[in-house]
């Protein structure tokens, strides 16, 4: 417990949650003091997250922080430490079971009503010993020389009009704002496209210097290009494309990008969990801007195993990542204010992810937790 001390700033606060049958436990850990406090089972604090995360992760419900569940899980997971973390400017959460569904970003800060993201900054790892592992295994790894490769608006069906010949040329109907995650029963539009995803990649390479950033979109978005080596130059990686999370088979999770061929013929496209645990990464940051991202199947004592965890792997220090079913137009908003934090204001990652939900937050279109808490940053804040 001593080496996880030193690893924390004067104003970061981590958060280790610990759920049980009978009772659960919260330990507070600072740079100089460790204390713990009892919670109740497990199956109560279950239930009041499960509950805030169904009002959160849709749109129609439109309930937000307001509701009873938000204030009794912040009395709950808040109110014991919440002396200790009104001081401080982080807060870093160890999640455990239903907690791993939560944004803390949403919840009420304790006395004061307002969403926690005016508070502090929030991160989230897997464990308090990842950091020091992960510290300790990139310390002399060499910065990479280009800023993002990001991978943007792929092509998922033949009869897509960016093709030189569609196949079917009737069926060019394009949602204007669909969740980032394919869900329909038909095989043959399983994912629909993603039109803001390709604005979203265009704000971020003009918010950097020129020639900085690579852009792959279209067909070139594609997996041959995410496993060809090349991505090892870049500091970022982007994926704002549709994410697969399957939180029971977390090997049937992965990222979709073109599935077919400039003649419409079909080729493989899907990047599998296990062609993410096998890159080659010098990046200090990927994100995963796309549906229920951050999700996957919980193993006690490690985690979620799904898409965050296989980057963590290959070598990335932190992933932002999403809870739900994000929306295409929201989404790329919120990802543009991310990259000017992060380049023009040079913000941490953490720091930045705050700004950009502060921003969006701001705007009456976006101001319901929906929009703006569903993506979380898991690892490394720094």
């Amino acid at each position: 417990m001593e080496e996880i001390t030193k690893l924390l700033e004067p104003d970061t606060l981590l958060l280790e949650y610990s759920l049980g049958e009978d009772r659960s436990y919260v330990w507070e850990i600072s740079n100089g003091s460790f204390r713990s406090f009892v919670l109740p089972p497990q199956r109560e604090i279950e239930a009041l997250a499960r509950r805030f995360y169904d009002e959160l992760s849709t749109l129609e419900a439109g309930t937000g922080s307001r509701s009873s569940a938000a204030a009794e899980l912040s009395r709950i997971l808040l109110g014991p430490v919440w002396s200790e973390a009104s001081r401080r400017g982080r807060l870093v959460v160890v999640p455990d079971a239903a907690l791993h569904l939560l944004p803390f970003s949403a919840l009420p800060a304790p006395g004061s009503g307002g969403p926690l993201v005016d508070k502090l900054e929030i991160a989230y790892l897997p464990s308090a010993t990842t950091l020091a592992l992960q510290r300790q295994r990139l310390a002399h790894r060499p910065a990479a020389a280009k800023w993002a490769a990001v991978f943007a608006d792929p092509v998922f069906a033949a009869d897509d009009p960016r093709l030189t010949v569609p196949s079917v040329a009737s069926r060019q109907a394009v949602k204007q704002n669909p969740p980032r995650g394919g869900e329909t029963g038909d095989p043959l539009s399983a994912f629909e496209r993603l039109p803001f995803s390709g604005e979203e990649a265009d704000a971020i390479a003009r918010i950097a210097p020129r020639g900085q950033v690579w852009t792959a979109r279209d067909l070139a978005a594609s997996r041959e290009a995410v496993l060809s080596g090349g991505l090892r130059d870049y500091s970022v990686v982007h994926f704002a494309t549709h994410g697969l999370a399957d939180t029971r088979n977390p090997e049937l999770s992965g990222l979709v990008l073109s599935l077919v061929d400039a003649a419409g013929r079909p080729r493989e496209g899907f990047l599998s969990l296990s062609d993410i645990y096998e890159l080659d990464l010098g990046a200090d940051l990927v994100v995963l801007s796309g549906c229920r991202t951050a999700l996957g199947k919980e193993v006690r004592g490690e985690g979620i195993m799904g898409l965050t965890r296989g980057f963590l792997y290959a070598g990335v220090p932190r992933v932002v990542a999403s809870l739900w079913r994000v929306q295409d137009h929201a989404t790329a908003k919120l990802m543009t204010h991310f990259y000017r934090a992060l380049w023009r204001d040079r913000l941490p990652p953490a720091a930045a992810l705050r700004e950009a939900q502060r921003s969006l937050r701001r705007d009456p279109r976006y101001r319901d937790p929906y929009s703006w808490a569903g993506f979380v940053l898991q690892g490394d804040w720094r």
